[in-house]
């Protein structure tokens, strides 16, 4: 069974772009509510006009069926606030699924380096308050994570592990030359056109 992640990417488009990731990201938070379906906050790049993109997890049994709803490009709608009387209205950003197969999973954990820490940052009621959030090193490549959005330790071991399989096969396919996307090369290839949803920033 495959472990699916997905991600909000302003890919390279504009300030206005990054803007409309956040607006996406928090109508998307509200439907997963509506829909019973619980998402976390596993990595993002934020900036100072919102995020360049941040990677989630859904959960809950009607997860794959919502999450599916949200997948293609975005559109959202807003007069743009960092360029007074800029014309253009129509701001795109991209949703895409991740997966990390069971055997991208095979890591030697005498790889990893893990160090508890102290959850840091914005997260609401989900952040924690003890030093169960992990910093996870994999020595071979210098890959580092962070993972908070877990209440227990153990549990944020387990998704710092996974988070790291997947930047290693994104690593593999780009270096492979593999012509399916990953998600690194999302921020570089987002459709303006034919959006899943539109929302009015």
């Amino acid at each position: 069974m495959l472990l699916t992640f997905f991600q909000i990417t302003a890919a390279q488009g504009p300030l206005e772009c990054e803007r409309a990731t956040l607006v996406t990201l928090q109508a998307l938070l509200r439907d997963a509510e509506a829909h019973r379906v619980q998402v976390d906050v596993v990595e993002e790049a934020a900036s100072p006009a919102g995020l360049k993109s941040v990677l989630l997890q859904a959960r809950g049994e009607a997860a794959d069926a919502w999450l599916r709803t949200w997948l293609g490009s975005v559109q959202c709608i807003f007069t743009s606030p960092f360029r007074p009387g800029h014309r253009r209205r129509n701001w795109f950003v991209g949703v895409q699924r991740c997966e990390v197969s069971p055997a991208a999973l095979a890591l030697d954990d005498g790889d990893i380096v893990f160090q508890a820490c102290r959850a840091s940052g914005k997260g609401g009621q989900h952040v924690n308050t003890t030093d169960s959030a992990v910093h996870a090193l994999h020595r071979p490549s210098g890959i580092a994570v962070k993972v908070m959005s877990e209440r227990s330790q153990h549990a944020n071991r387990r998704l710092a592990r996974t988070l790291i399989a997947l930047k290693l096969a994104e690593r593999a396919e780009q270096d492979e030359g593999h012509a399916r996307r990953s998600r690194s090369l999302l921020h570089r290839d987002v459709d303006r056109g034919n959006p899943v949803r539109v929302l009015h920033g």
